[in-house]
């Protein structure tokens, strides 16, 4: 039978319950058995697809075009495998399928309550996740914290659970903080003991603590969580602040936690195979050189809108034992004049993606001083979109060239609508999305990068390069090194520059921790030369 894990969490949110989340699974999963993981997500959006990144961080989006949360970007890179757009369930997914089933009339007769109908549609798409991939372990992420009211049902449902499986196929974590107290020294436990009484309070009683902390805890902080929260001490593992999240599983399994865990689960204990994310974690520790690399975007103030660039970033420059130092430049600033954009020569330069009018200008007029001082630049999905844009305004001479996204009536459109898109009405779920095929151009920088003709990346967007301004881009040496299936350009470059690369794919949403992308290393790399 599938075993289920239920991850919840207390106090605040954004304690790190995703990377848990992840390091639980692979340290599961390196035990030898199959092993996946969800996130639940309690709001009423039924995917992330139309929030806005400074509510909810990235979208990250799948092989089957799903728009999901962010931790579904975590739980990918520490198990290694693409997950699916079922790994991600919203209460608008869930009430969305019991209205639609009430209206058909498959409850003919009954009155539709949250239990026994909308509990039980969650628990039959847990128990679907692990038909439909085969799994011998979910772990279950529940989004929010306890004592949120939208929670309130999945909560319901992971207490069922266990009901119907029984104590050795389910397993309730609780992560909490226990905050320091600067002004008297002091670790405080009371946060966590008052969330444990909450999830107490809804019948759950957890069976493993995570003690969130800026420092290790002392055995004596584990002992009064003990007394206080009905768990056993060697049932609390602490997990405090690390200099990388890759860390992690290695701290817990050097706590016990591995064991503890196959233990209460009723597993066979199998030492996990760690070796390969050992040597990763120490290179990231201990690298020999450092890069500088400058972030163009509209969202720099919540960091989480890029985490999958950024963790890109870290695993190419992990690669070439390099760690990469990050500066971040506010579009929006360029564009109002507050800040003024100096080139440095020793530097990469990453065109952020982010839709909208906002910040696009100061994006373009960066544009113009990397293309003239010849810098190493990757512009990613609007990144590529305004490379477009600033060529051929400042080379091709095309005055108000432009998206038609930010300027519908501009005389030159150079990046538009996708046809197909052009009779779509509603906005969510409705753009170009998950892994698609691109086929590259032998003799291209791209192509020598990627090593193959035929690529696949992820794409998330509803605007392309115009075909017809193709030809003008090339005859300046604007060259298209990668088309899709439809004939419309999947990356461009600029000819003879050490690297000007756009991309209208997200080729950091396929990078790994063991199996970088592509891309990302290339451009590494060329940083690495200066």
């Amino acid at each position: 039978m599938t075993k289920f894990v239920f991850v919840t969490g207390g106090v605040l949110s954004s304690l790190g319950k995703g990377v848990f989340t992840a390091s639980a699974a692979l340290l599961l999963q390196r035990m030898g058995y199959n092993t996946t993981a969800v996130k639940i997500d309690p709001y009423l959006n039924v995917d992330a697809g139309t929030m806005s990144p400074y509510a909810h961080g990235e979208v990250f989006v799948t092989d089957d075009g799903g728009e999901t949360d962010l931790d579904i970007g975590h739980y990918e890179r520490f198990l290694g495998k693409s997950l699916s757009k079922i790994n991600n369930i919203t209460a608008g997914q869930i009430y969305q399928i019991v209205i639609e089933k009430e209206r058909r009339g498959d409850y003919l007769g009954q009155t539709v309550q949250i239990i026994p109908h909308v509990t039980n549609e969650i628990k039959n798409r847990l128990k679907e996740i692990a038909r439909a991939q085969a799994s011998d372990i979910v772990v279950v992420e529940i989004g929010g914290t306890v004592g949120d009211i939208e929670g309130l049902p999945f909560l319901e449902a992971a207490r069922q659970m266990r009901l119907d499986l029984g104590f050795q196929n389910t397993l309730y974590i609780h992560v909490a903080l226990t905050p320091y107290h600067r002004v008297v020294g002091e670790i405080k436990t009371k946060p966590l003991q008052h969330s444990v009484q909450e999830l107490r309070r809804i019948g759950i009683q957890p069976d493993v603590i995570i003690v969130r902390s800026e420092q290790p805890i002392g055995r004596d902080i584990v002992e009064k969580i003990s007394l206080y929260t009905n768990v056993q001490p060697e049932y609390i593992f602490n997990d405090y602040d690390l200099s990388t999240i890759y860390e992690l599983p290695l701290i817990l399994h050097s706590q016990g936690f591995s064991k503890r865990i196959a233990e209460k689960l009723n597993l066979e204990y199998r030492e996990p195979q760690l070796d390969d994310w050992i040597s990763f974690v120490n290179k990231i520790k201990n690298p020999e050189r450092k890069i500088e690399v400058y972030m163009i975007g509209k969202y720099t103030k919540v960091r989480d809108s890029y985490v999958s660039i950024i963790e890109a970033l870290r695993h190419a420059s992990t690669e070439y034992r390099a760690e990469p130092v990050i500066r971040w430049i506010e579009a929006t600033d360029i564009e109002s004049g507050a800040t003024k954009f100096e080139y440095k020569e020793k530097a990469g330069y990453i065109i952020l993606p982010g839709f909208g009018r906002r910040g696009a200008e100061g994006k373009i007029s960066v544009l113009k001083i990397l293309r003239e001082e010849g810098g190493i630049v990757l512009g990613i999905c609007f990144g590529l979109q305004l490379m477009a844009v600033e060529i051929a305004r400042n080379v091709l001479g095309l005055d108000k060239a432009n998206s038609t996204e930010l300027d519908p009536a501009t005389p030159h459109p150079v990046v538009d609508l996708l046809e197909e898109q052009k009779k779509i009405d509603r906005l969510g779920g409705t753009m170009r999305l998950g892994l698609s095929k691109s086929i590259l151009v032998k003799g291209t920088k791209v192509y020598e990068i990627y090593g193959s003709e035929i690529v696949f990346e992820r794409h998330r967007h509803r605007y392309e390069i115009n075909p017809r301004y193709i030809d003008s881009f090339e005859k300046i040496g604007f060259i298209v090194s990668g088309y899709n299936e439809k004939n419309y350009a999947d990356f461009m470059e600029l000819k003879d520059y050490r690297f000007y690369i756009g991309t209208q794919a997200h080729p950091e949403l396929r990078s790994r921790p063991l199996t970088p992308s592509p891309l990302f290393l290339g451009f590494v790399r060329e940083i690495l030369r200066l």
